[in-house]
């Protein structure tokens, strides 16, 4: 056997410092004292480091940092990279102890002045791999593309890509060597590197193609037609000095920085230093990582501090149901880390729970995986389903539309370490002989369909779309994984290999490891059933462990199980909702498609006569020459590359003044509104039903709200008339209507429920214009002597102070000073004073715990809100008063639905609920049910919950949706 040669890991240290650094919340050594030292970068890091050297084993490895100050590039162009911010404060504080703890694990680090980390790690690269070394480098950094070889790979472990030779010539399209004469051709933004203007990356590659080097098109530039031939006519003299910016040295002299000549031998990993590491560990107050030294873990402790998961990236892409569905869950940067670390939530049970079962992550059980190919093999799990108290059920399908997609096979799992594929579909040269995939499903259907065997899934509503697709109505479902972990920390990712590599300490294949990616993916069915057995298998096992992880902590905590619970019965709901879609109108939408498209022609028209020329309205360039060259309109705002902005938020501001940017704002509403509605909405239709089937994911808003998409229903804009008009697309089947149910001012009434403020409950018992009355306490007036536009303002503070509106932001929606702005909140809070006591409170019970709740008890995590960056800090108080409010709104609209779906199936009623958008609720009935509908749903609306205050539900009824407003 020919032995295998040895590995050269090196990191990219630099790109990992901020990567780390911005997807953390603001971790520190004393959770919640923001004068205590930063941690999140360096715990961050560390988690990335340990979780790399598993993924990739090496006798040596080297992390390369930049070394501060200038290297040689500044002096050739003192331009390079001088847009970039300077390094945080924050940041640059974690610098050293990242290298000291790094050093403590047994990884060599190295920085080199003069030369950036590239060129440290290029040189290192191009010994080794001469010397007869796999050298492994991790970087997101594209540029690393130029080191590639036959003994060279990069990993970028945040997208998952490898990029090899053939990698880098698929993404790129050209080979490693070119890839310097690529980049001199097309610039580099990131680094302030011009390139050659007018030439991208299609023109580029294509040059090169042809030509080969860029030697050899800079020998053929004369013959280079038209204005892009010209173009690189004028930067043939700048070319050799961007070839010396961006060419990565792989020459250095490193003598001073290597203890032997040999890179594999000066760069070999050493012991961690436990006792050391122990005391660096309890300076940063890691206390988990403590523990696992204490235990044994000197590495995978690492992993485990925080709620870490050991993979540090995602690697399983669930190809045919998560990604792009609820995989979309991965939460924002201000409120979640990419590498799935929570924040400290130092008083939450549940979140120390899951710190303490992350660092005492479970071995993996052995794996016992069949692949069933012959009836025999079938009816011999047929008694095991049936008799199995819960049964994790997994299908690997066509693809991501939940209404088209079809079964290529299917996964189950009883117990934990063992599971069974059975293929269905799968359709290459070589295939084995698989079962009829018709024959066994119906073999299947009994218990499939039967609602006492129960079955447990990650994504179950995806589920169910795909077995109706083929006439089987899955019952019985009992659990949802996806659901567990959106309760439990909707703050993080819930695709299932986050779950099994945070709850789990698991990996497994990759969709992307399976089938490819981009133009070279093929389908899951041409996917060898051997490697597909695996990979199905993992699924369905991992989903019964990761249940058998966090089914304990939502027993453990009424509130949050109470809260499962409403979300697994609204996912019947909503499963039902899509099922049966929303008929559109097609000919409506074409109308008013036609009617935009005249409008815009005239608003070109018109802006056109106001800028004295034509000009293109969707090319910032252009539009900034017309506004700050040719009219010579203030320039309010620069982009990050220093050109002159022309956003929304600066045409807005330059519109109150000036009427050509209100025309361009204008037309980009317009453009906007035909070409994400009235131009594609029709399309969306399925061919079978002649409706369209949103899907809504449950597990995105971290407040629990739903979200829609293909098509987004939560996004129609209905302040506008022509908004608004979309709407009337949406319409009822011949002999039925459209009824929209909707709560009235739900938001204000939770605030009142929540401040307990005199005022606010008067006024809802009361049965008060609540604005009216708002008006009236501020204005100091009776209520029949407030004008309109008082209660305007009324109506402006009582929404603005939701959302934490600032002086400066009411200031800007009522069009009047700061100063009276603030007069106004001020003299509110004193009329409302339980309102503002509600939001001290709320502020500082956020602080101390890092979370909110909703009344129903859903967890609202906080992760930023002690947070040293004032506007992260800001955001999180912000939200810490509107996340109750809107979460529990989100609860009240969910138990709507629930309550409103089992009374429709109690007394057999034909009305069907067929879309939910924020908190109103739509149905689509035959007519003689409009009395019913008009009667009970707003009496089971407002009785969902008992408030303080009374909720109230509005109906109303139409031939579309519009009509039902």
């Amino acid at each position: 056997m020919t032995e295998s040669p040895p590995t050269l890991l090196l990191v990219d240290g630099s790109s990992y410092l901020y990567r780390a650094f911005h997807a953390m919340p603001d971790l520190r050594a004393v959770p919640g004292d923001p004068s205590s030292p930063a941690t999140g970068a360096l715990r961050g890091l560390i988690n990335m480091a340990q979780a790399l050297l598993r993924e990739h084993p090496a006798q040596s490895a080297a992390f390369v940092f930049d070394a501060p100050g200038p290297t040689f590039r500044d002096a050739l162009y003192p331009a390079y990279k001088a847009q970039r911010s300077p390094m945080p404060d924050d940041l640059r504080a974690q610098i050293e102890p990242i290298h000291t703890v790094l050093r403590l694990l047994g990884w060599p680090v190295l920085c080199v002045p003069g030369v950036e980390a590239d060129d440290v790690l290029g040189t290192l690269a191009q010994r080794a791999a001469a010397a007869g070394v796999q050298v492994v480098i991790s970087s997101g950094d594209k540029d690393m593309s130029q080191l590639v070889g036959p003994r060279v790979m990069v990993i970028d472990t945040m997208s998952g890509k490898r990029r090899d030779v053939a990698g880098v010539q698929a993404e790129f399209g050209v080979l490693p060597q070119q890839m310097v004469d690529y980049q001199c051709l097309v610039g580099d933004t990131v680094d302030n590197v011009p390139g050659v203007e007018k030439v991208g990356p299609k023109t580029a590659v294509k040059w090169l193609l042809e030509y080969g080097s860029l030697e050899a098109i800079v020998a053929h530039a004369e013959q280079m037609p038209g204005a892009v031939g010209a173009k690189l006519r004028a930067a043939l003299d700048w070319l050799p000095t961007a070839r010396q910016l961006l060419r990565i040295k792989t020459d250095c002299d490193l003598s001073a920085h290597l203890s032997a000549p040999d890179v594999q031998q000066a760069l070999r990993l050493q012991a961690p230093d436990r006792a050391a590491l122990r005391d660096f560990y309890q300076r940063y107050g890691f206390k988990t990582l403590v523990r696992a030294l204490e235990e044994g873990g000197a590495a995978d402790g690492a992993q485990r501090e925080a709620g870490a998961k050991p993979g540090g990236w995602a690697r399983r892409g669930e190809g045919a149901k998560l990604a792009g569905v609820e995989a979309a869950s991965a939460a924002p940067a201000d409120q979640a880390s990419m590498f799935d670390i929570a924040g400290p939530d130092a008083a939450s049970a549940s979140a120390q729970a899951a710190e303490a079962e992350s660092a005492h992550a479970p071995t993996p059980p052995p794996r016992h995986y069949q692949t069933v190919l012959t009836w025999e093999a079938l009816h011999a799990w047929l008694p095991r389903l049936q008799a199995a108290p819960l049964v994790a059920l997994d299908t690997e399908t066509t693809g991501l539309d939940p209404m088209r997609a079809e079964i290529v096979g299917l996964s189950w799992s009883l117990e934990a370490g063992a599971a069974a594929y059975l293929p269905l579909a799968h359709d290459y040269p070589g295939a084995p002989e698989q079962l009829p995939r018709a024959a066994a499903l119906e073999c299947l259907r009994p218990w499939l369909e039967n609602p006492a065997a129960a079955k447990l899934g990650q994504h179950l509503k995806y589920e169910r779309h795909v077995f109706a697709n083929h006439g089987i109505e899955l019952r019985g479902l009992e659990h949802d994984t996806l659901l567990q972990s959106y309760v439990l920390e909707a703050h993080l990712p819930h695709s299932l290999e986050s779950l099994a590599e945070r709850h789990l300490g698991q990996r497994g294949l990759s969709y992307a490891e399976l089938c490819g990616k981009g133009a070279q993916q093929i389908p899951f069915a041409q996917v060898d059933i051997e490697r597909a057995s695996t990979y199905a298998c993992e699924d369905s096992d991992f989903t019964l462990q990761v249940h058998q992880r966090l089914w304990p902590r939502l027993q453990a905590e009424a509130p949050l199980r109470a809260v499962y619970g409403l979300e697994i019965a609204c996912s019947e709901v909503l499963y039902r909702i899509e099922r049966h879609g929303v008929l559109i109108d097609a000919a409506t939408l074409a109308r008013q498609s036609h009617e935009l498209g005249l409008r815009l022609v005239e608003l070109e028209a018109r802006a056109h006569a106001l800028a004295g020329q034509p000009f293109n309205l969707a090319s910032p360039k252009q539009l900034g020459e017309i506004l700050y060259d040719r009219l010579g309109l203030p320039v309010l705002k620069k982009t990050a590359t220093g050109a002159r902005s022309t956003d929304e938020e600066v045409l807005e501001k330059l519109a109150e003044d000036y009427p050509l940017p209100a025309q361009i704002l204008q037309h980009r509403s317009l453009a906007k509104l035909k070409g994400t509605y009235t131009d594609k909405l029709a399309a969306l239709a399925h061919p079978r039903t002649g409706r369209v089937h949103t899907h809504y994911a449950q597990a995105v808003a971290v407040t629990g709200r739903l979200s829609s998409n293909e098509p987004n229903l939560q996004n129609i804009p209905i302040r506008t008339p022509e908004g608004r008009r979309v709407r009337e697309a949406f319409v009822a089947a011949p002999g039925h209507l459209i009824a929209s149910a909707d709560y009235s001012q739900i938001e204000l009434r939770i605030m009142a429920h929540l401040s307990d403020d005199p005022a606010l409950l008067r006024a809802f018992h009361d049965g008060l214009d609540v604005h009216r009355a708002t008006a009236a306490e501020v204005f100091g007036l009776a209520p029949e002597q407030v004008s309109a536009e008082q209660r305007r303002y009324a109506k402006t503070i009582n929404f603005g102070l939701i959302y934490g509106m600032s002086s400066f932001g009411l200031a800007k929606a009522l069009g009047i000073d700061t100063g009276a702005a603030r007069n106004y909140i001020e003299r509110y809070f004193e009329r409302f004073a339980g309102v503002r006591r509600y939001m001290d409170a709320t502020r500082a019970e956020a602080k101390a715990r890092c979370c909110v709740h909703t009344v129903l008890g859903r967890r609202l995590h906080l992760p930023e809100i002690n947070s040293p960056n004032a506007a992260r800090r800001a955001a999180a108080e912000r939200a810490a008063i509107n996340a109750p409010m809107q979460g529990t709104a989100a609860d009240l609209i969910k138990l709507s639905m629930v309550a409103v779906q089992q009374a429709l199936d109690a007394q057999g009623r034909a009305s069907r609920m067929i879309m939910q958008v924020h908190d109103e609720l739509v149905f689509e009935l035959p007519a003689a049910e409009q009395d019913w509908l008009r009667t009970e749903v707003p009496r089971l609306m407002a009785g969902v919950a008992a408030l303080k205050v009374p909720l109230l539900a509005e109906v109303g009824f139409g031939a579309n949706w519009e009509q039902a407003h």
